[in-house]
């Protein structure tokens, strides 16, 4: 097992191994003295694993509740979190107990914004199921909702106690939600580190997971120390995201995170390549991977249905846009980009 230490404005472990689910009680137990611990998942998680870790609480002395709500980005609203809400409420949880969301990037923004906001923050640990959110999600203390005006428009940052990846849920996803979380450990070979890159291009989806997933912890966790708060740095984070989140708004979050990004990240580079500012070996080993993974590199939308959308992405400031621009792998820049252009370089990549 392999531990990632965090230092954020609280400091934390992510503890990244095979079996973890089995010794949560104990590990619950290292960092709090809740007597209640209430569990966030959904409707495709909890049949598989709500058992053992209701049964490992239980067994280490905690009082164990659970909070299922349905699947899917759609339950990511303030009807959900409203609930959940009252659901902490009703069931007396106190500043003194536990919340852990255990599920995919959706359980981990919801159960986090509401022990962020239910009595003024609560304590929390993260448990995520997908490669996604184990990644990406789950570090850095961002916790949202949705609106209908667009994604993640309503939150805070919020630090966990704990991240517990179980590297044994990944054996449950579909083929489909792996290749989601692929596109967001690509992003990182992308951004960040040419090694990780070339390991995915020699081992396409049979990838070594744990140190594929630490890997990417460890670069994000360097990411948080440097820009907690998502005003400088870490808004690299965001490579592929801007036309990414405007396409799933477009669908109707039909087309999952990890799809939407994919594709978000090829035509960011057809735009860059187009304009100068990707060569074109860097455009070429982007859409190679991504076709590699099983992941889109276009998507059907037009460059005003994506503009449209574009202009709610919290990404945005008055009339720029920040925009993530691959020149090279690993070497990736923030470009402040006038909104009045982004249909015409949006054009350039479909």
């Amino acid at each position: 097992m392999r531990t990632v230490r965090i230092n954020a404005s609280s400091q934390y472990d992510i503890l990244i191994g095979s079996g973890i689910l089995t010794q949560l009680g104990c590990l619950v137990k290292q960092i709090s003295r809740a007597e209640k611990v209430a569990f966030v998942s959904d409707s495709n998680v909890w049949p598989l694993y709500g058992k053992i870790v209701m049964e490992s609480l239980t067994e280490a002395g905690f009082n164990g509740i659970s909070y299922v709500f349905e699947a899917g980005e759609s339950s990511k609203n303030g009807s959900t979190y409203l609930s959940l809400l009252n659901f902490l409420a009703e069931n007396e949880i106190t500043r003194s107990d536990l919340l852990i969301a255990l599920g995919g990037g959706v359980v981990g923004d919801i159960a986090g914004f509401a022990a962020a906001t239910y009595l003024r923050g609560i304590d929390y640990i993260q448990i995520p199921t997908t490669l996604l959110a184990a990644v990406d999600s789950s570090v850095g203390g961002k916790t949202a909702i949705d609106l209908p005006a667009g994604k993640n428009l309503a939150g805070v940052f919020y630090q966990p106690k704990m991240v517990l990846c179980d590297l044994n849920t990944l054996n449950t996803l579909p083929d489909d939600v792996f290749r989601d979380g692929c596109a967001e450990v690509i992003k990182y070979g992308i951004l960040y580190d040419k090694n990780l890159f070339s390991h995915l291009q020699e081992h396409g989806t049979d990838f070594d997971r744990e140190y594929v997933i630490s890997r990417c912890v460890e670069l994000k966790r360097d990411v948080v120390a440097e820009d907690e708060y998502d005003r400088g740095s870490r808004q690299k984070l965001n490579l592929g995201h801007t036309i990414g989140h405007a396409i799933e708004k477009c669908s109707n979050y039909l087309v999952s995170h990890g799809k939407a990004v994919a594709a978000g990240m090829a035509i960011i580079a057809r735009c860059a390549n187009q304009q100068g500012l990707c060569d074109d070996e860097t455009n070429n080993a982007i859409h190679h991977i991504l076709k590699q993974f099983g992941l889109p590199t276009e998507t059907t939308y037009s460059p005003f249905e994506l503009l449209q959308a574009a202009l709610s992405d919290k990404k945005r400031s008055g009339a720029f846009v920040n925009l993530i621009i691959p020149h090279q792998i690993s070497n990736c820049e923030i470009i402040k980009y006038p909104v009045e252009q982004l249909c015409s370089f949006i054009e350039a990549g479909l």
